[in-house]
């Protein structure tokens, strides 16, 4: 698998969205707002959650893996685009959050005796 560029990626999304905003702007007459954005998201949310029940088994949805495919990337889009749009440094947030996550996991195995 090639390693993915998380700002390479963000540029990708960024043209995507432009798109989407002159798109929007000449049938609707104005661009989304970020809750816009969010709303979204919270929708190919639900979309996955249903896409993953489907492929574990617990449920019918047409589409099958190229459909989870679809939305896994949809919601990545919608990621990549809220952090653009409220101006957070995705890749530094990432890196300090993955930090502070294997630091207070790290600590609690270590409390409990596991060597991992």
């Amino acid at each position: 698998m090639d390693a993915v560029d998380l700002g390479e990626l963000q540029k990708r999304a960024i043209r995507i969205h432009d798109l989407y905003d002159e798109l929007n702007r000449l049938e609707r007459g104005r661009g989304w707002t970020r809750e816009e954005f969010m709303l979204g998201f919270a929708g190919d949310v639900g979309d996955l959650a249903k896409l993953v029940m489907a492929e574990e088994g617990a449920r019918e949805m047409p589409g099958g893996r190229a459909a989870l495919e679809h939305e896994l990337a949809d919601c990545l889009w919608s990621v990549l685009i809220l952090a653009y749009r409220y101006n957070i440094d995705l890749d530094d947030a990432f890196s300090r959050t993955m930090a502070e996550l294997e630091s207070a996991i790290s600590a609690r195995l270590a409390k409990n005796g596991s060597s991992a």
